[in-house]
């Protein structure tokens, strides 16, 4: 897609927001201040139902709106089967060759599915196929839709096979602070690399993340009401930060209660811009950058 349609579609975007009764926070008026930025979506579960009827042209709009690539996301697909997900994620990565890319992996939730006699060898063979990541894996003691010691023989099995492999973890955690930054720190000294998706977790934890070398992402919860932690996005060093949709989940201002898509992490990138004070595009290009490093990603074809 050339740089006239993107460009065009950006134009109305922003006259969009514009029009008179419109309601603008200020991940809104940031993007309009300084135009809409390229970035990475780094976490993207595209291979969900809620997408099944136009899975195509989310893609598309994500395309002229900004993202120079989508990481969809292997995992979450229930406890029946726990590699459904990692399965189509990456068929559908297939389609898009250079733009779209794919994780594998075992949510917290589908703990209860998992068995390290079979599973494990059934997930590196996926990752052998072109993963870029194993994850998301991770705890969550919130739910605890699985029992929690299941859950973490699972992290534990998956953060060795990405020492193991040399890939990248993308890490699930809620309420479970203590057991997610043991783990964690263990790994690291192992020389496994992750991220700590969609974080909304404590300055201790993001301190822990740091200094084991790893990555923070954040997602469009930052444009919400209720957020209130900008010193946690300003402590993320700059070459540390990744930006996210989490769709189908989590839509930003101005769209949250609806479905989420890529295409709208331009308004989470707008805002954490804001927060750190510096301009959506050069917000847009850290958080791209980042995910390039982290995941080892080629250059996008539309890029």
């Amino acid at each position: 897609m050339g740089d006239g349609v993107r460009n065009l579609h950006r134009n109305l975007q922003l006259h969009l927001r514009r029009e008179p009764g419109a309601a603008l926070g200020r991940a809104q008026m940031a993007a309009q201040d300084y135009g809409i930025p390229d970035f990475i979506d780094s976490h993207a579960h595209l291979a969900d139902a809620a997408f099944a009827g136009d899975r195509d042209e989310v893609i598309e709009r994500a395309r002229i709106t900004g993202a120079r690539s989508i990481v969809c996301i292997g995992s979450g697909s229930g406890a029946t089967d726990v590699l459904a997900a990692a399965r189509e994620s990456a068929a559908l990565a297939s389609r898009f060759p250079g733009y779209a890319f794919f994780s594998a992996g075992i949510h917290p939730h589908d703990a209860s599915g998992f068995d390290a006699a079979t599973t494990i060898g059934a997930l590196q063979e996926i990752v052998a196929a072109g993963a870029v990541a194993i994850g998301e894996c991770g705890l969550d003691y919130h739910y605890d839709n699985s029992p929690r010691l299941e859950q973490r023989r699972a992290f534990a099995e998956q953060l060795a096979l990405a020492r193991d492999l040399a890939k990248p973890v993308i890490v699930h955690t809620r309420d479970a602070e203590d057991d997610t930054r043991a783990m964690m720190e263990e790994a690291a000294q192992a020389g496994v690399l992750g991220v700590l998706h969609c974080f909304t977790g404590t300055r201790a934890l993001a301190e822990a993340a740091i200094n084991a070398g790893w990555y923070i992402s954040f997602s469009g919860i930052v444009t919400f009401k209720k957020w209130s932690d900008d010193d946690i996005i300003r402590l993320v060093p700059d070459d540390r930060i990744l930006a996210e949709s989490d769709s189908p989940y989590l839509a930003p201002v101005p769209h949250r209660g609806k479905r989420n898509e890529p295409a709208w992490v331009s308004f989470t990138v707008a805002r954490l811009a804001d927060a750190r004070g510096v301009t959506a595009e050069a917000m847009g290009e850290t958080v791209s950058a980042n995910a390039r490093r982290l995941f080892k990603l080629a250059a996008s074809e539309t890029s």
